[in-house]
């Protein structure tokens, strides 16, 4: 009370040994602020920012584009299913395996749109030029990116280099296989089941458990060249011989042939044992083939297809981290520009470069390009574009409204 009557009062305030003694501050507090750690950790803040953009960006355009390649997906199973190509028992394996197989394509694409989603949302808010101005460039930004684009990179490649064939190996085994068991094929005892590519109709009244024997057989089908074919069995079983054909064998029974337009010149014969050959599955498994050959395999092979398989698989990893360093000079607009007009032109990149990968591979394997080349004609000069784009970004524009605003 007294110290603030001496205030009220206009009394010099007391110094030297007269003062009170304020309590001392910690010893963290009294520590001067390093510039370079407050630097560090603005740097740490601003690197978590752009992670956390970047990642919610890739992921909702990833989400949309599963949404429509399931979609896609499962309409072609279908369709194979309809043909017969695929067992109906099959259908969720299948679909599963082929997602598996359009990874390579559909994430870069995701990849791309998402960071030009991201990019564009920060220079429409005006965020872009605030962190520009505060010594962020190109450079800065590209531990963030890859920090984002390095694992989705990764994941191209393993579904390139390894996944993506183990899943087309897979799924054409499985067929194969379940080729063997008419149970998988779709039949059932008492329903009439369609034979695979309108081969006709075929109706069974029991079938044992592994679906290899079947016992009381109706088999209708097109003979071809107008003509129609009735048999009957008491019993019969599925056998597949050496090369993969599949066969109806069945035990004494009557067959009936004649024309389908009414005529009336019918034969009927009764047979003690009649073979019918099931028409062949066109997705037949062939362990040779070098679309389903482990990509070590394909190291040791020599041939063109083997060549041309392999750099089909190397490139779409390359090809997803340049399309992902060149989203981030094509999502540059102005804060009311709009964003969708250079989104298009991005989309429209990705669709040349998988549409002449894709056109490369047949090129290699017949023989127009030399298999030393491969596919490096599109990944280098691609990836030189990207790395350009992005390291000259801004750059250009701003040399050229300097030109444009000198005397």
């Amino acid at each position: 009370m007294r110290i603030g009557a001496a205030a009220r009062r206009g009394s010099p305030p007391a110094t030297g040994e007269d003062a009170p003694h304020a309590p001392a501050a910690p010893h963290w507090f009294r520590s001067p602020i390093d510039p370079h750690q407050a630097e560090s950790d603005s740097m740490l803040k601003l690197d978590r920012y752009l992670v956390s953009e970047f990642a919610q960006a890739i992921f909702a355009t990833l989400v949309v584009l599963l949404i429509v390649t399931v979609g896609g997906a499962f309409t072609d199973v279908l369709q194979d299913i309809a043909r017969g190509r695929v067992p109906a028992g099959l259908m969720l394996a299948q679909l599963g395996l082929v997602l598996l197989k359009w990874l390579p394509l559909i994430l870069p694409l995701a990849v791309m749109l998402g960071l030009m989603m991201g990019v564009g949302r920060l220079y429409r808010d005006s965020e872009m030029p605030v962190i520009s101005s505060i010594g962020v460039g190109p450079r800065r930004m590209l531990k963030p990116l890859l920090l984002v684009v390095g694992p989705l990179v990764g994941v191209v490649a393993a579904c390139s280099l390894w996944l993506g064939p183990w899943a087309d190996r897979v799924s054409r085994q499985m067929i194969n296989d379940a080729n063997r068991s008419l149970v998988m094929a779709g039949l059932e005892p008492g329903t009439f089941t369609g034979i695979p590519n309108n081969g006709g109709v075929i109706y069974v009244s029991n079938m044992s458990k592994d679906g290899s024997g079947l016992e009381k057989i109706f088999v209708y089908r097109d003979a071809g060249e107008g003509r129609i074919d009735v048999i009957s069995a008491n019993d019969g079983k599925l056998t597949v011989d050496d090369s993969g054909h599949r066969y109806l064998t069945l035990n004494r029974g009557f067959q009936i042939e004649g024309e389908r337009a009414g005529a009336k010149d019918f034969r009927l014969l009764h047979y003690a044992r009649n073979e019918i050959l099931l028409p062949a599955n066109e997705a037949r498994y062939d362990p040779d083939d070098p679309e389903t050959q482990p990509t070590l395999q394909l190291l040791g092979d020599s041939s063109r297809e083997a060549r041309a398989q392999l750099h089909y698989r190397i490139a779409p990893p390359l090809l997803a981290l340049a399309f992902a360093l060149m989203a981030v000079p094509l999502a540059r607009s102005m804060p009311r520009q709009a964003r969708y007009g250079r989104i298009l032109i991005g989309f429209l990149a990705y669709l040349i470069g998988q549409n002449l990968m894709t056109a490369g591979r047949g090129w290699l394997e017949s023989g127009r390009i030399a298999t030393a080349l491969g596919l490096w004609w599109l990944v280098i000069p691609v990836m030189a574009i990207a790395l350009w784009l992005y390291f000259t970004d801004g750059r250009l524009g701003r040399r050229a409204a300097a030109t444009g605003a000198a005397p």
